[in-house]
């Protein structure tokens, strides 16, 4: 079967360059991709998949039902929405929608899904069970599988595959990760309140500004010497607002940032662990505070078992020398692991480096390109990961 699939896709790529072009040329931001989820529903229905439209909103489901011989479910997961980056790649098939861009791969995803679910409806009486294709709004904002999952994506799934671009692999190779794969990710607001004050006398104020700069400093030197190394965590602050006039001692500054950790145990902990640190410094100087601490998205625990069928799916695919296991998880976020609390799944990189550029650009990068020849690697591996899915359930 894996010949077969590996015929189908390479009759389709010139095929999948072309929608995978035009899903790059028209990018669409989070929960608004509505031209992106009609085209895409458009393909799924002429490869003959039943196909449901407005799934969390913007979202479309595909359904391959399969021989019947197993009433086991496997979903496949690619998410469709782009950035609010103005393109600079000067692609003849750039971004034709200024300041939004598919800087993240979700075009590549998308185009894989398809070719996926395109190669699976011709092999369809070998499949024994169904294939549910989710195609997910929303990723970037972290909202789209929550949506998904309200308007019943997940209802009777058994496992569910999922694949994201790694430029940092060359194109037409593959990354495999047991265990985490992506952090946790939390939002967290810290507002400092003082006393205003004229600036040439600070000692009749309480300072917001400059007590704010001593709680980040406290924290991420705390980071260092509270926190265990093997288990990380990561607490960067990306916004601060204070201040009214050069002149004036800020009463009140707000600070925004976002927080990254691998184990549950010490997600857990974090929320008190910080207000602990922003309350000694306030307390110290006079000043009080208020805290917002917003649980996001938890990471993507990879499946053993499903894992291990990526893996065995990849290297008879492509050989050994393709697939890497990977050694180490990404402190980025991924709302794949919300699939995860309703089925066991996995997901695997899909190198899109380009061998001959020295740099290849990270991904958010207004020049992020990729090579569009992994787009076949991640639909055989896909589709025949899918095809071996029930088999490994009968070992």
């Amino acid at each position: 079967m894996l010949s077969e699939i590996k015929e189908i896709a390479s009759k389709l790529a010139p095929r999948l360059i072309e929608i995978r072009r035009h899903i790059h040329s028209h990018p669409e931001l989070s929960g608004e991709e509505y031209q992106t989820s009609a085209f895409v529903a458009g393909v799924l229905s002429s490869s003959g998949l039943h196909v449901k439209e407005g799934v969390g909103k913007t979202g479309v489901i595909g359904e391959i039902l399969g021989n019947g011989q197993s009433d086991r479910t496997l979903a496949i997961r690619t998410d469709m929405d782009a950035l609010p980056i103005q393109e600079r790649t000067g692609l003849e098939f750039a971004s034709r929608i200024s300041g939004v861009m598919h800087a993240c791969g979700h075009d590549v995803h998308t185009t894989v899904g398809l070719g996926t679910a395109m190669v699976l409806s011709e092999i369809a009486p070998h499949l024994a069970g169904k294939v549910r294709f989710l195609f997910q709004p929303a990723e970037e904002i972290a909202q789209g599988a929550n949506w998904m999952v309200a308007d019943g994506a997940m209802e009777g799934v058994d496992g569910i595959l999922g694949v994201h671009v790694f430029p940092s692999i060359p194109g037409g190779s593959l990354g495999i990760r047991y265990g985490a794969l992506t952090a946790a990710t939390d939002d967290l607001e810290i507002i400092i309140i003082g006393e205003s004050g004229h600036g040439a006398r600070p000692h009749e104020a309480i300072d917001a500004i400059w007590i704010a700069a001593q709680v980040i400093s406290s924290i991420q030197q705390a980071i260092s010497r509270t926190q265990n190394p093997l288990r990380p965590v990561v607490l960067s602050i990306g916004q601060i607002n204070g201040g009214r006039a050069p002149n004036v001692i800020a009463d009140t500054v707000k600070m925004r940032g976002t927080v990254r950790s691998l184990h549950p145990e010490s997600r857990g902990k974090l929320p008190s662990w910080i207000e602990g640190i922003v309350a000694s410094v306030c307390n110290g100087y006079g000043a009080k505070y208020e805290i917002n601490y917003r649980q996001g998205v938890p990471s993507v625990q990879n499946d053993s078992a499903l894992t291990q069928l990526l893996q065995s799916a990849a290297e008879e695919a492509w050989g050994g020398d393709r697939v890497q296991i990977l050694p180490e998880p990404s402190l980025g976020a991924e709302d794949f692991s919300v699939y995860l609390d309703y089925a066991p799944g996995s997901m695997f990189r899909l190198g899109v480096g380009l061998v001959e550029k020295q740099t290849n650009h990270p991904l958010h990068h207004p020049q992020f390109e990729v090579d569009e020849s992994a787009i076949i690697t991640g639909v055989v591996t896909m589709a025949y990961a899918a095809y071996k899915y029930w088999v490994m359930g009968n070992e």
